[in-house]
């Protein structure tokens, strides 16, 4: 696929915030060769979020989805219904009424069980990049604030997958690119958040051990900038709510990572974290993408960009599919 009329140095393409949907997944895989990418970058945020009980009950199957209840006949229907929870990012299993009580009485074991399935899950990704990716495409995955750390280890375990996070990796025609999942705080306590300052901290030592000069570098950092309009999300209340029916946004993004941005002036800054604020920025120099996110929708939404060594990147795409 053509986006351009000359063919660039290097042409990435970059998606995050897919938690857990296997139809995203599939597509960000498909997606070198759909958009003639060299690299392939994933952003943080790969798991899901909860679980599915698909119930049996006598002869019959029960499910509910999103506070809607489904009765099922037969294994075609369970079968097509747990492909839809797949789709959206959560995690199906099977069980009894009997089972369902105990595990609803035992958050332990509740937990147990997500674990399991959330890496399971991973597990089955990388094998599946292994088996369609081949060595011509670079391929490079940065767990997100919500992805638990054991993440890590399946993913530096793949073959054709190359763990990003807090590394300097090189492609391409001289490029590096540096990788966090880490974000500021958030009012839901997640795996990988810090204070401004720790973040800043961490942010500075990665960006201090690039050997490239700021047009050859690239910053992926989950966390997108703070007052960029790449960070925009609804204000919530006390209670956790939406403020104004979701109508009234706030910047939440970092400002360790806008001053990093600022001070680095690499040519390319990579983010997602905030669904909503699918769109490009200019700091300074650098250009910024979050592509966003439509994952319940079994939607990849992404970014195309061409790097041609310049001072800015002129070219760029945001995709859909």
């Amino acid at each position: 696929m053509r986006f351009f009329s000359r063919k660039p140095s290097v042409r990435v393409f970059f998606a995050t915030d897919i938690h857990g949907s296997e139809t995203c997944w599939r597509k960000f895989l498909n997606a070198a060769g759909h958009y003639q990418a060299d690299v392939l970058v994933l952003g943080g945020d790969m798991t899901g979020k909860a679980l599915v009980p698909v119930v049996r009950d006598g002869g019959r199957w029960r499910a509910t989805l999103l506070e809607n209840r489904y009765e099922f006949e037969g294994e075609d229907e369970v079968g097509e219904f747990e492909e839809a929870v797949r789709r959206r990012g959560y995690y199906p299993f099977r069980t009894t009424p009997e089972e369902l009580a105990e595990l609803e009485a035992d958050e332990k074991r509740r937990e147990e069980l997500f674990h399991r399935k959330m890496l399971g899950r991973i597990e089955r990704w990388m094998r599946m990049a292994d088996e369609r990716l081949d060595g011509s495409v670079r391929c490079f995955v940065c767990p997100g604030n919500d992805d638990q750390f054991e993440v890590d280890e399946i993913v530096r375990s793949a073959r054709r997958v190359e763990l990003a996070e807090g590394r300097v990796v090189e492609f391409g025609d001289g490029y590096q690119m540096i990788s966090t999942g880490w974000s500021n705080r958030t009012p839901w306590d997640t795996y990988r958040e810090d204070d401004e300052e720790a973040l800043e901290e961490r942010l500075r030592r990665m960006a201090g051990a690039l050997g490239v000069p700021p047009e050859r570098a690239v910053y992926n950092l989950h966390c997108p900038p703070y007052g960029s309009g790449l960070d925009e999300a609804p204000e919530i209340t006390a209670d956790m709510r939406p403020k104004d029916a979701g109508r009234s946004t706030v910047p939440v993004g970092s400002k360790a990572v806008r001053k990093v941005i600022e001070e680095g002036q690499p040519a390319l800054s990579l983010h997602g974290h905030i669904h909503e604020a699918r769109g490009s920025a200019r700091i300074g120099r650098t250009l910024c993408i979050n592509p966003g996110s439509s994952y319940e929708q079994g939607q990849l939404l992404g970014a195309v960009v061409d790097l041609d060594g310049g001072s800015k990147v002129k070219r760029f795409v945001l995709t859909s599919g």
